[in-house]
């Protein structure tokens, strides 16, 4: 438990909760079962300072391949329930920290994106995460009324 942990004010944002569940989800050994919500987000926070002592090249652990998966869940999680269909995603990673997330809605992918320096991932705050998140989901939202036959194919 880090001191500022418990001094963390959480956003009052609906990515938040989700967020929260779906790192719980992830967490298959129970490793953060006693942990608040802000302990739980913490690790998504990294600092311009944290992320200039990161190597430019490194190979990312399975904890942080659980957060960049607890992250696009927790978007996908939110397209559903935007849109009222399945919201699938799919994810390819390399051990060298590369790949692509992509997520579908029915036959339409509704987000793909080009995954590099898995090992620097975060942002550089909750509320920063939460924006980006919302761009992602009105993006998506937006493909799913502009293609409704591809949606729900």
């Amino acid at each position: 438990m880090s001191p500022n942990s418990e001094a963390v004010s959480l956003p009052d944002h609906p990515f938040i909760p989700e967020m929260v569940r779906q790192t719980r989800a992830f967490d298959s050994y129970g490793v953060n079962e006693d942990l608040g919500k802000a302990e739980i987000l913490e690790p998504y926070v990294v600092t311009k300072e944290q992320r200039r002592e990161m190597p430019v090249i490194g190979d990312p652990d399975e904890e942080l391949i659980a957060r960049l998966k607890a992250y696009y869940s927790a978007i996908a999680m939110r397209i559903e329930a935007g849109c009222g269909k399945m919201a699938a995603p799919m994810f390819n990673i390399t051990h060298e920290g590369f790949g692509r997330v992509i997520i579908s809605v029915g036959k339409l992918m509704v987000l793909d994106r080009s995954l590099r320096d898995v090992h620097r991932f975060g942002f550089p705050s909750l509320e920063k995460m939460c924006e980006d998140a919302d761009k992602l989901v009105n993006n998506a939202l937006k493909l799913v009324e502009s293609y409704p036959d591809a949606a729900a194919a």
